[in-house]
């Protein structure tokens, strides 16, 4: 499933007629629990959204194609997967990992390594260990990203 996105996990069946708990890992809840959503499971079973509604920390999910308890309950801990919704603008991290990081002034500072979670920005680091915080990224291509930072940031003293 190389072109497919990770979106959550079945943690459980819920009642007697289908119905799973879902916990979602994707900030795209809207589309992906809307009635005729496309959710693939890690053994690649095609299932379709037909009704859903948030229950705790967790959704409660009908899938047109699973009407009875032992059927949900074969899906129970199954990875589930969804295709790549529409651009949003959104920066993913899969999208920055390799690409090479630039100032508007053409400098290359080198490639992107990861990207390390933190409170106030996420921080693209980069091979020789600086840091970068998202903030500043400005726009990328299929090589590239372009930064425009404060003077003295990526200074290489670091």
């Amino acid at each position: 499933m190389p072109d497919r996105l990770e979106i959550g996990r079945i943690t459980k069946p819920h009642g007697l007629n289908g119905d799973v708990l879902v916990k979602f890992i994707t900030d795209r809840l809207d589309e992906r629990t809307a009635p005729g959503a496309e959710i693939v499971t890690v053994s690649d079973r095609m299932l379709t959204v037909e009704r859903a509604s948030p229950h705790k920390d967790r959704w409660i999910v009908h899938f047109a194609e699973i009407d009875t308890r032992e059927q949900a309950e074969s899906l129970h801990g199954h990875l589930l997967f969804a295709d790549p919704l529409e651009d949003t603008g959104d920066v993913f991290v899969h999208d920055l990992i390799g690409k090479r990081l630039l100032t508007p002034d053409g400098t290359d500072h080198g490639a992107i390594v990861s990207v390390v979670a933190n409170p106030a920005s996420d921080l693209m680091e980069l091979v020789d260990g600086r840091l970068v915080p998202l903030t500043f990224y400005e726009w990328h291509d299929d090589t590239t990203v372009t930064v425009d930072v404060p003077p003295g940031l990526l200074d290489d003293e670091g």
